[in-house]
């Protein structure tokens, strides 16, 4: 009961700095920013730790290093490409985590799990290009690596098709489409709407992913 509580009160402190980052980010208020982004991820990783009696280092280093990236893309213009470093190993990490699991699968699954991910690259580099300049190949690595993190969760869903494989899968999606956004805003058009909309997907894919991580263990 205690441990429930715990776990109930740490959902809680979660969606509740996860929501105020998201009007900071709605009201262009640096200091809400500021203080709750950075307190996103730390209190994920608290509830993880509490939610499972068998943690995995992999997933916490992971979370670890999606919260240096996101301190780091506070400062979009100086630290971009760190944050993007920082990103690019939690992403490797996941994909660790995710194909230390798989289970075996046909040629056809992996086409199928192949396919849609890479078509996603190959449009959006290409969307992206003509602005890149000098960040060409980090965005082009890291639009390959968040593909295979795609590939991956797809392809964990179609060999075991089971609620928390489509939550993972969701998550991964979500994921993607967030970076994106991040990719767009910064090398191709400028929206109002892509702040929030960036932290919205985000927070719900590494919510997504935590579920998949406990479910996985329970």
């Amino acid at each position: 009961m205690q441990k429930n509580n715990l776990t109930k009160g740490l959902t809680i402190l979660f969606f509740t700095v996860s929501l105020l980052d998201i009007i900071g980010v709605a009201i262009n208020n640096s200091w809400l920013q500021v203080i709750f982004k950075p307190m996103i991820i730390l209190s994920l990783m608290a509830l993880y730790y509490f939610s499972v009696d068998k943690k995995s280092n992999w997933y916490l280093l992971a979370l670890a290093f999606s919260f240096l990236g996101d301190v780091l893309l506070m400062d979009k213009n100086n630290l971009f490409l760190y944050g993007i470093a920082a990103f690019l190993i939690s992403q490797i990490l996941f994909i660790k985590l995710i194909g230390s699991q798989l289970k075996p699968s046909s040629f056809k699954q992996k086409i199928t799990a192949i396919f849609p991910f890479l078509i996603y690259v190959i449009i959006l580099l290409s969307i992206l290009k003509p602005n890149l300049g000098e960040f060409l190949i980090p965005v082009v690595i890291y639009g390959i690596t968040i593909s295979i993190f795609g590939v991956v969760s797809l392809l964990n869903y179609l060999v075991n098709k089971t609620r928390i494989s489509q939550v993972l899968l969701f998550g991964v999606v979500l994921f993607i489409l967030s970076d994106s956004m991040i990719a767009l805003n910064k090398f191709h058009e400028t929206k109002a709407y892509y702040g929030v909309a960036i932290m919205i997907t985000y927070i719900l894919a590494q919510y997504l992913i935590f579920r998949f991580m406990i479910g996985k263990k329970n």
